[in-house]
This record gives C-alpha cells, sequence and structure tokens, in this order.
C-alpha cells in the first residue's frame, strides 16, 4: 500500500482515520482487563464485538528508555507488540494489507512521523464554485474549478517508503494496500511511542502470539460505523480528538 491506501468511496476499502467519528455518534467507553500470561505484567483492553458500539481501546505504557522501544508486527494475527527490553508497552488490534497488495516483511526503522498525513492518491475534490464535495483519485480531475483533498491518514508513522502506521477502520481481515491501520484511540499512544529511528520487525508470526496475543481476544468494531460527511472529511477535524495519555509502570 502507498500513501495512498486509503479509497474515499465507502469505509469497506478505506483506511479512515476516525476521530471524526466521534462527530456522528457517542460511545461509551467500557473498561475490561486482559491478564497477560507467562509473567508479562497486565493490559487492559476495552472494546467487543457483542457490544453493539465502538469502544475499543488499549492502554499505553511510558518507557524508561525510549531508546529500548521495539515493535513487532504479526500479519497472521493481525497484532501489534510495543515493546521496551521485551516488556508489552502496548498490545493492540491492527488490520494489514490483502494478499494482492501485502504488508512488507522484515525488519524496518521508523523513517518519519506525521500527524495530520493526506492520501497523495485518494480523497476529494472540492467544486470551489458550488462547494460540491466528491471522492476520487488525485489523478482523475474533474473539469471544472476543483480542488484535491486527500484521504485522512492521521498519526502516520513511515517505516518504508510508502508505507506505514495510521489511523483507520480496524476490521477482522486483511484490507488495506499494505499500511497497518491502528483504531482512533490507539494510534495517537502509538505514535508517542515510537520515533524516527525506532526498529520495527514485521513477520508472519511473533513469539508473542502465544501469550500477549493470546490474551488480547478484544477487537475494534469500528468498520461498522457509519463514515462522516465528506466535509468533515476535508477539514482539520478529522484530524482532531487523539489522546496521547501514557500511563507510568
Amino acid at each position: 500500500m502507498t500513501t495512498s491506501s486509503t479509497r474515499p468511496s465507502h469505509r469497506a476499502s478505506s483506511g479512515f482515520l476516525v476521530p471524526a467519528l466521534q462527530l456522528v455518534g457517542a460511545f461509551a467507553v467500557a473498561a475490561a482487563c486482559v491478564i497477560f500470561v507467562s509473567g508479562c505484567q497486565s493490559i487492559p483492553a476495552k472494546g467487543s464485538a457483542s457490544t453493539g458500539r465502538d469502544d475499543y481501546d488499549a492502554v499505553a505504557y511510558k518507557p524508561k528508555n525510549p531508546d529500548r522501544v521495539t515493535v513487532k508486527v504479526s500479519i497472521d494475527k493481525q497484532m501489534i507488540y510495543v515493546l521496551e527490553d521485551g516488556q508489552p508497552l502496548l498490545v493492540t488490534a491492527t488490520c494489514v494489507g490483502t494478499a494482492a497488495k501485502p504488508t512488507p516483511l522484515g525488519n524496518f526503522r521508523v523513517t518519519g512521523k506525521i500527524i495530520d498525513k493526506r492520501s497523495n492518491t485518494y480523497g476529494f475534490w472540492k467544486n470551489n464554485d458550488t462547494g460540491q464535495i466528491i471522492g476520487g483519485e488525485s489523478r482523475n480531475r474533474p473539469a471544472g474549478n476543483w480542488s484535491y483533498k486527500g484521504y485522512p491518514m492521521g498519526y502516520w508513522v513511515e517505516f518504508h517508503p510508502g508505507y506505514g502506521f495510521h489511523q483507520g477502520y480496524v476490521w477482522p481481515q486483511p484490507r488495506t494496500h499494505g499500511c497497518l491501520r491502528l483504531h482512533h484511540r490507539v494510534a495517537p499512544k502509538f505514535y508517542q511511542l515510537v520515533k524516527v529511528g525506532t526498529p520495527i520487525n514485521i513477520a508472519h508470526s511473533q513469539p508473542e502470539d502465544a501469550t500477549l496475543g493470546a490474551a488480547h481476544t478484544a477487537r475494534p468494531t469500528d468498520y461498522l460505523l457509519p463514515d462522516p460527511p465528506m466535509s468533515v472529511m476535508i477539514s482539520p477535524e478529522a484530524f482532531s480528538g487523539g489522546h496521547t495519555v501514557l500511563q507510568d509502570r
């Protein structure tokens, strides 16, 4: 997936970043505690497909030494593990690339971070005369006086040219063009935990799948919610509402 990993036409194929979802519904936040096995510390996680609402969240802990933070991604389990010297700082669900457009495998490092990143390819066209907004690609400019605004990909953390972590609908099956989507409540925390140079390992499976991953059974249901208005998607409001509260261990 290039930086165009999101399509504006519908959430089923989009990677919508979703603080803006707060503008179209109120979400109750319910707490549940997930206890990790193998002697690892407990990290609460919230959210359930059975709740009928999007109340997913994951606690993130402040690292003692940011230089010791590493990120592991399990493609098969669609999980992300942020660790410091092997201890979990953040464990969260993700949505990975499809078989046709897979997420790259291997060892990487964070190469850049942009809070208000927008897609270079997929987004919206606004008619400057009438105010009409339509979804489309940047290469397909409509006839007339139109301006392009890329699809919001908030809290962008790039690890390979055109590939990164960002806010988006976290489907239970692979759905992206190769990027790694994070729930809108979790993406700001992930963004704060990593820095340029943070090591990232992406593999089909990780040792943590059997411990941390097995304990983290909750997954987001944000993909079931309606898309916000296009007028919100092209505005700075699309990047509002993020919280970066990291807890002390």
